[in-house]
Protein backbone atom coordinates (compact mmCIF):
# COMPACT_ATOMS: atom_id res chain seq x y z
CA UNK A 1 0.00 0.00 0.00
CA UNK A 2 2.78 2.53 0.67
CA UNK A 3 3.12 2.48 -3.10
CA UNK A 4 -0.15 4.30 -3.51
CA UNK A 5 0.27 6.79 -1.16
CA UNK A 6 -0.92 10.42 -2.17
CA UNK A 7 0.17 13.80 -1.33
CA UNK A 8 -1.30 15.16 1.93
CA UNK A 9 -4.25 18.23 1.30
CA UNK A 10 -3.79 21.33 2.44
CA UNK A 11 -4.55 21.51 6.28
CA UNK A 12 -5.80 24.43 8.48
CA UNK A 13 -8.22 24.87 12.01
CA UNK A 14 -6.77 23.35 14.63
CA UNK A 15 -3.94 21.37 14.00
CA UNK A 16 -0.63 20.39 15.76
CA UNK A 17 2.15 20.46 13.98
CA UNK A 18 5.42 18.28 14.18
CA UNK A 19 8.46 18.18 11.62
CA UNK A 20 11.62 16.18 11.61
CA UNK A 21 14.42 17.96 10.25
CA UNK A 22 17.38 16.15 8.14
CA UNK A 23 15.53 14.64 5.35
CA UNK A 24 12.17 16.73 5.88
CA UNK A 25 12.94 20.10 6.41
CA UNK A 26 15.99 19.83 4.79
CA UNK A 27 18.15 17.94 2.60
CA UNK A 28 20.63 15.27 3.56
CA UNK A 29 23.78 16.59 3.52
CA UNK A 30 27.50 14.28 3.51
CA UNK A 31 28.31 15.89 6.65
CA UNK A 32 25.66 17.60 8.95
CA UNK A 33 27.46 20.40 9.72
CA UNK A 34 26.38 21.60 5.77
CA UNK A 35 21.88 21.14 6.64
CA UNK A 36 20.61 24.50 6.25
CA UNK A 37 16.63 25.19 6.22
CA UNK A 38 15.81 27.65 3.13
CA UNK A 39 14.58 31.18 4.88
CA UNK A 40 11.29 31.26 2.90
CA UNK A 41 10.54 27.72 4.94
CA UNK A 42 11.63 28.82 8.56
CA UNK A 43 9.41 31.97 7.96
CA UNK A 44 6.03 29.65 6.54
CA UNK A 45 6.79 27.38 9.78
CA UNK A 46 6.68 30.57 11.65
CA UNK A 47 3.80 31.50 9.93
CA UNK A 48 1.75 28.32 11.21
CA UNK A 49 2.92 28.25 14.50
CA UNK A 50 1.72 31.99 14.86
CA UNK A 51 -1.51 31.00 13.20
CA UNK A 52 -1.93 27.85 15.72
CA UNK A 53 -0.98 29.23 18.68
CA UNK A 54 2.29 27.71 18.83
CA UNK A 55 1.18 24.86 18.41
CA UNK A 56 4.46 23.85 16.05
CA UNK A 57 7.49 21.57 17.18
CA UNK A 58 10.58 20.38 15.78
CA UNK A 59 11.42 16.08 16.47
CA UNK A 60 14.68 14.61 15.62
CA UNK A 61 17.56 12.93 16.52
CA UNK A 62 20.03 16.62 16.34
CA UNK A 63 20.30 18.04 19.48
CA UNK A 64 18.16 20.75 20.63
CA UNK A 65 21.05 23.30 20.55
CA UNK A 66 21.64 21.82 16.70
CA UNK A 67 18.07 22.59 16.25
CA UNK A 68 17.67 25.92 17.30
CA UNK A 69 20.64 26.96 15.35
CA UNK A 70 19.06 25.95 12.32
CA UNK A 71 15.95 27.30 12.93
CA UNK A 72 17.50 30.83 13.54
CA UNK A 73 16.08 33.31 14.19
CA UNK A 74 13.07 31.83 15.28
CA UNK A 75 12.67 29.25 18.43
CA UNK A 76 10.11 26.51 18.22
CA UNK A 77 9.17 24.40 20.94
CA UNK A 78 11.60 20.91 20.61
CA UNK A 79 12.36 17.60 20.99
CA UNK A 80 16.13 16.76 20.54
CA UNK A 81 17.83 13.17 20.00
CA UNK A 82 14.31 11.23 19.46
CA UNK A 83 12.63 12.88 22.56
CA UNK A 84 15.70 12.19 25.08
CA UNK A 85 15.99 16.22 25.44
CA UNK A 86 12.73 18.34 24.75
CA UNK A 87 11.63 21.49 25.19
CA UNK A 88 7.78 22.86 25.81
CA UNK A 89 6.15 25.65 24.99
CA UNK A 90 7.07 27.52 28.27
CA UNK A 91 10.84 27.03 27.28
CA UNK A 92 11.13 23.81 29.78
CA UNK A 93 13.21 21.57 28.87
CA UNK A 94 12.87 18.13 30.11
CA UNK A 95 15.93 15.74 29.99
CA UNK A 96 17.37 12.15 30.04
CA UNK A 97 19.93 11.20 31.27
CA UNK A 98 22.65 8.47 31.88
CA UNK A 99 25.12 8.17 34.64
CA UNK A 100 27.94 9.97 33.61
CA UNK A 101 30.51 7.16 34.04
CA UNK A 102 28.41 5.09 31.46
CA UNK A 103 28.29 7.59 29.29
CA UNK A 104 32.69 7.91 29.28
CA UNK A 105 33.10 4.35 29.30
CA UNK A 106 30.90 4.08 25.82
CA UNK A 107 32.04 6.96 24.65
CA UNK A 108 36.11 5.91 24.57
CA UNK A 109 34.63 2.39 23.52
CA UNK A 110 32.88 3.70 20.56
CA UNK A 111 35.59 6.00 19.31
CA UNK A 112 38.45 3.05 19.74
CA UNK A 113 36.06 0.63 18.06
CA UNK A 114 35.38 3.56 14.91
CA UNK A 115 39.03 4.29 14.61
CA UNK A 116 39.51 1.45 13.14
CA UNK A 117 36.94 1.85 10.46
CA UNK A 118 37.98 4.67 8.00
CA UNK A 119 35.39 7.02 6.69
CA UNK A 120 33.04 6.54 9.99
CA UNK A 121 32.06 9.40 12.61
CA UNK A 122 30.90 9.42 16.59
CA UNK A 123 28.42 11.72 17.24
CA UNK A 124 28.11 12.48 20.96
CA UNK A 125 24.72 13.50 22.14
CA UNK A 126 25.59 13.89 26.19
CA UNK A 127 23.10 10.66 26.41
CA UNK A 128 23.17 9.17 23.28
CA UNK A 129 25.95 8.56 20.76
CA UNK A 130 24.88 8.37 16.46
CA UNK A 131 27.31 5.93 14.83
CA UNK A 132 27.20 7.78 11.07
CA UNK A 133 28.92 5.58 7.65
CA UNK A 134 27.94 7.81 4.83
CA UNK A 135 31.09 8.31 4.08
CA UNK A 136 32.21 4.53 4.05
CA UNK A 137 28.97 2.47 3.81
CA UNK A 138 30.98 -0.99 3.18
CA UNK A 139 31.48 -0.73 6.85
CA UNK A 140 27.56 -1.25 7.74
CA UNK A 141 27.71 -4.59 9.21
CA UNK A 142 30.85 -4.08 11.53
CA UNK A 143 29.06 -1.02 12.47
CA UNK A 144 25.77 -2.28 13.19
CA UNK A 145 27.48 -5.27 14.80
CA UNK A 146 29.25 -2.72 17.38
CA UNK A 147 25.89 -1.08 18.28
CA UNK A 148 24.05 -4.25 19.05
CA UNK A 149 27.01 -5.47 21.34
CA UNK A 150 26.92 -2.44 23.42
CA UNK A 151 22.67 -2.46 23.33
CA UNK A 152 23.32 -6.64 24.64
CA UNK A 153 25.74 -5.09 27.25
CA UNK A 154 23.94 -2.05 28.87
CA UNK A 155 20.04 -3.52 28.75
CA UNK A 156 18.95 -0.17 29.57
CA UNK A 157 20.29 0.87 25.48
CA UNK A 158 18.31 0.56 22.74
CA UNK A 159 19.22 0.42 19.27
CA UNK A 160 17.62 3.12 16.52
CA UNK A 161 18.77 2.75 12.89
CA UNK A 162 18.58 5.51 10.24
CA UNK A 163 19.81 6.62 7.31
CA UNK A 164 23.68 5.54 7.04
CA UNK A 165 23.36 5.70 10.86
CA UNK A 166 22.78 3.47 14.16
CA UNK A 167 22.09 5.44 16.91
CA UNK A 168 21.92 4.41 21.11
CA UNK A 169 20.26 5.67 23.24
CA UNK A 170 18.14 5.58 26.19
CA UNK A 171 15.62 2.51 26.31
CA UNK A 172 11.66 3.74 25.83
CA UNK A 173 13.35 7.13 23.94
CA UNK A 174 11.56 7.68 20.54
CA UNK A 175 9.90 10.27 18.50
CA UNK A 176 6.45 8.89 19.38
CA UNK A 177 6.55 9.57 22.50
CA UNK A 178 7.75 13.05 22.27
CA UNK A 179 4.50 13.38 20.25
CA UNK A 180 2.76 11.96 22.71
CA UNK A 181 3.85 14.50 25.50
CA UNK A 182 3.82 17.20 23.50
CA UNK A 183 0.04 16.83 22.65
CA UNK A 184 -0.92 16.26 26.49
CA UNK A 185 0.34 19.85 26.97
CA UNK A 186 -0.63 23.92 25.89
CA UNK A 187 -1.53 24.54 22.99
CA UNK A 188 -0.79 21.73 21.43
CA UNK A 189 -3.71 19.50 23.23
CA UNK A 190 -7.00 18.92 21.80
CA UNK A 191 -5.62 19.62 18.46
CA UNK A 192 -5.04 16.99 15.67
CA UNK A 193 -1.63 16.26 14.74
CA UNK A 194 0.26 16.46 11.66
CA UNK A 195 3.56 14.70 11.44
CA UNK A 196 6.30 15.07 8.55
CA UNK A 197 9.18 12.37 8.83
CA UNK A 198 11.10 10.57 6.32
CA UNK A 199 13.61 8.06 8.06
CA UNK A 200 13.18 4.87 10.64
CA UNK A 201 13.46 7.25 13.38
CA UNK A 202 9.77 8.76 12.41
CA UNK A 203 8.01 5.42 12.13
CA UNK A 204 7.06 5.72 15.70
CA UNK A 205 5.47 9.38 15.30
CA UNK A 206 3.58 8.06 12.59
CA UNK A 207 2.39 5.25 14.97
CA UNK A 208 1.07 8.17 17.37
CA UNK A 209 -0.33 10.15 15.11
CA UNK A 210 -2.33 7.85 13.43
CA UNK A 211 -3.22 6.75 16.75
CA UNK A 212 -4.73 9.84 17.77
CA UNK A 213 -6.57 10.31 14.41
CA UNK A 214 -3.98 12.96 12.72
CA UNK A 215 -2.35 13.24 9.53
CA UNK A 216 1.17 11.41 9.16
CA UNK A 217 3.24 12.27 6.45
CA UNK A 218 6.36 9.91 4.86
CA UNK A 219 8.94 11.97 2.68
CA UNK A 220 10.62 9.04 0.07
CA UNK A 221 10.22 6.14 -0.84
CA UNK A 222 9.68 3.14 0.95
CA UNK A 223 7.51 1.10 3.52
CA UNK A 224 5.33 3.10 6.21
CA UNK A 225 3.01 3.39 8.54
CA UNK A 226 2.24 7.01 7.14
CA UNK A 227 -1.30 7.83 5.52
CA UNK A 228 0.59 10.17 2.89
CA UNK A 229 3.60 11.43 1.30
CA UNK A 230 5.67 13.58 -0.49
CA UNK A 231 8.27 12.24 -2.53
CA UNK A 232 11.24 15.05 -1.95
CA UNK A 233 12.60 18.14 0.39
CA UNK A 234 10.97 20.37 -2.11
CA UNK A 235 7.62 19.36 -2.33
CA UNK A 236 7.81 19.56 1.85
CA UNK A 237 8.79 23.32 1.72
CA UNK A 238 6.37 24.09 -1.31
CA UNK A 239 3.86 22.55 0.62
CA UNK A 240 4.36 24.18 4.11
CA UNK A 241 4.74 27.65 2.06
CA UNK A 242 0.95 26.63 0.48
CA UNK A 243 -0.50 25.59 3.47
CA UNK A 244 0.81 28.65 5.78
CA UNK A 245 -0.87 31.12 2.96
CA UNK A 246 -4.36 28.51 2.83
CA UNK A 247 -4.61 28.58 6.48
CA UNK A 248 -3.85 32.63 6.33
CA UNK A 249 -6.02 33.22 3.97
CA UNK A 250 -8.79 30.76 5.90
CA UNK A 251 -8.27 32.82 9.34
CA UNK A 252 -8.71 36.35 6.80
CA UNK A 253 -12.07 35.65 5.50
CA UNK A 254 -13.60 34.57 8.52
CA UNK A 255 -12.48 37.29 10.18
CA UNK A 256 -13.89 39.81 7.72
CA UNK A 257 -17.19 37.53 8.07
CA UNK A 258 -17.47 38.26 11.37
CA UNK A 259 -16.97 41.74 10.99
CA UNK A 260 -19.94 41.60 8.15
CA UNK A 261 -22.35 39.97 10.74
CA UNK A 262 -21.17 42.12 13.24
CA UNK A 263 -21.79 45.63 11.71
CA UNK A 264 -25.15 44.20 10.42
CA UNK A 265 -25.99 43.31 14.11
CA UNK A 266 -25.26 46.87 14.73
CA UNK A 267 -27.03 48.76 12.08
CA UNK A 268 -30.33 45.98 12.80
Amino acid sequence: MADTLTSPPLLSDDFAWFFDLDGTLATIRPHPDEVAVPDDVLHALNQLSLLNQGALALISGRSMAELDKLAEPYRFPLAGVHGAERRDIHGHAHIVTLPQELVQTLHAQLATALSWLPGTELEAKGMAFALHYRQAPQYQPQVQALAEQVVRDNPQLSLQPGKCVVEIKPRGIHKGEAISAFMHEAPFAGRTPVFFGDDLTDEHGFEVVNQLKGVSVKVGAGETKASWRLATVPDVWEWIIKAANHQQEKQIAQTNRRTEYGSLDRSL
